[in-house]
């Protein structure tokens, strides 16, 4: 079995080199105190003040007197350029559950990696903050208190279909695809349900949702979780 970089029984906070904010740090360390970074991110945390357990990544975005505010043993250089440094962060994670900052805003072409991220490593529970709302990838099955009106946005990354309740526009029986249908724009009439037959789809709610999605994550069971490798996703019974 691999080893991991991290490996925590709490959740990790995890900073990349995107938009960001201090008090977003804040805030993502008040739910996982545990903090790496992927490479710039190191810039980031430098700013907030914050004492790393890791920096990961090939460090080609990170200055020389940065890094050196790390340990050298906490410093994990991955010279291979086939993967973004959240990617190599990300899969060297064991916790259960990761939340992103610095990886939304910006940069378009950076999102839609890290979006791609998120989609290819199913089996991390990861939520990455924005400046207006919480994005992660969703799980089997998915439940949370969300309020009247709440705007609840589904996109998926490749052809997915499954369940819902709780949604004014509900997606049972369509085959949701990026070229096709997908559910922006939906909105909560109350407390949501999700199924998905396949780890695919993109969930975007409020930022306010951050503390109540981590917890969702990281207490999630065995059942509600995508397995590491699987020759085909089932779509679970709803309960």
């Amino acid at each position: 079995m691999k080893q991991m970089i991290i490996q925590s029984a709490n959740p990790v906070t995890l900073l990349g080199g995107g938009d960001a904010l201090p008090t977003d740090v804040e805030a993502a360390m008040a739910l996982a105190p545990t903090c790496v970074a992927a490479d710039g991110g190191a810039e980031l945390a430098a700013r907030a003040g914050v004492s790393l357990d890791a920096v990961i990544g090939d460090f080609d975005s990170v200055t020389p007197e940065t890094l050196a505010l790390t340990p050298s043993d906490r410093q994990h250089h991955i010279a291979e350029q086939d993967s973004t440094d959240f990617d190599k962060a990300l899969r060297n994670i064991d916790a259960p559950a990761v939340v992103g900052v610095g990886f939304l805003g910006a940069r378009l072409d950076h999102q839609l990696a890290a979006l791609n991220v998120l989609t290819a490593h199913p089996v991390c529970g990861c939520v990455l903050l924005g400046a207006t709302e919480v994005v992660f990838l969703c799980p089997p099955a998915f439940r949370i208190q969300t309020a009247l009106g709440d705007v609840v946005s589904l996109f998926p990354m490749a052809p997915v279909s499954g369940t819902s309740s709780g949604l004014q526009w509900e997606i049972d029986g369509l085959a949701l695809d990026p070229v096709g249908q997908t559910s922006t724009s939906n909105a909560a009439t109350g407390p949501i349900a999700l199924t998905m037959d396949r780890p695919a789809m993109i969930v975007m709610l409020p930022r306010r949702y951050l503390g109540a999605v981590t917890q969702a994550l990281a207490s999630a069971p065995p059942s509600a979780r995508w397995p590491a490798r699987v020759e085909q996703y089932t779509a679970p019974t709803p309960s």
